[in-house]
């Protein structure tokens, strides 16, 4: 019945520093629709971002910056991604470790954005 994630909504505490970590450090493409609201695109799926006080109804039941914990997969080598993560002061948390993923297996690294969310980057080997 269900195939993909289409989206999903992250809480956050400067919807500036959110665009600039995600688009600078990640790639991520912004986007700003429907009354200027933002979005950070990447593959086939979209983050959208809501300000923490002034989120967009319907919500989740306790929308809190710090509360994602998610897994992106890389199209590049982890070890491109170290190279851009340090390039930009970013602190790598655990990795590279091998993980399972929904396809099978992953080597991964974990970090955090600017409202502390744990952020797992993957790649299938």
């Amino acid at each position: 019945m269900i195939s993909h994630i289409d989206h999903l909504v992250l809480t956050t505490r400067s919807i500036k520093q959110c665009k600039e970590f995600y688009s600078k450090v990640l790639g991520m493409k912004v986007e700003t629709f429907a009354d200027g609201r933002q979005a950070l695109l990447f593959g086939q799926q979209k983050i959208n971002l809501h300000e923490y006080g002034h989120e967009i109804a319907p919500n989740a039941h306790l929308p809190v910056p710090g509360s994602l914990d998610i897994c992106l997969i890389s199209v590049e080598p982890l070890s491109e991604v170290e190279a851009t993560l340090q390039q930009n002061s970013i602190k790598i948390e655990l990795g590279p470790v091998k993980r399972t993923g929904a396809r099978g297996e992953i080597e991964s690294i974990y970090v955090r954005d600017p409202d502390l969310n744990l952020l797992e980057i993957a790649y299938y080997l």
